[in-house]
């Protein structure tokens, strides 16, 4: 079961962080890389991905850095959750708001967030459903 927090329709490759991640100093905005250097996954892109993190961290500016980065392309089709944050459904609103652009954001039961992993392809759907498939 999944709840949308901002609605739409993604779908793609899941990149699935092992550690909450801060979009204000942790991402890039131009290229779409973690450039946290104390992040497990520091060096991945996540442009394009459902990128899969059980919540946000950090400060209020990083919903600033994530509209930034829908801005210019190099965020992810979707944000996959395990707990509601406000500062990232900040950021995709905005971003929806000022560019018409949507990335859809959700929250997932615990379970199927577990049982997604990296490579896992996703889809979400405009009712909110995620569908995990095991295409890599």
């Amino acid at each position: 079961m999944s709840r949308a927090l901002l609605g739409g329709t993604a779908r793609g490759a899941a990149l699935v962080l092992a550690e909450p991640l801060s979009m204000w100093g942790g991402l890039d905005p131009k290229t779409g890389e973690i450039i946290d250097r104390r992040h497990p996954q520091l060096g991945s892109i996540i442009t394009d991905t459902v990128l899969v993190l059980p919540w946000g961290r950090g400060s209020s500016s990083a919903s600033s850095v994530l509209a930034e980065a829908i801005r210019l392309g190099t965020a992810p089709c979707a944000i996959v959750m395990r707990e509601p944050d406000d500062i990232i459904l900040l950021g995709a609103l905005v971003a929806e708001e000022l560019y018409g652009t949507t990335c859809p954001i959700l929250v997932v039961e615990p379970e199927l967030y577990r049982s997604i992993t990296t490579g896992d392809q996703i889809t979400v759907s405009e009712d909110g459903s995620v569908s995990v498939g095991g295409d890599r």
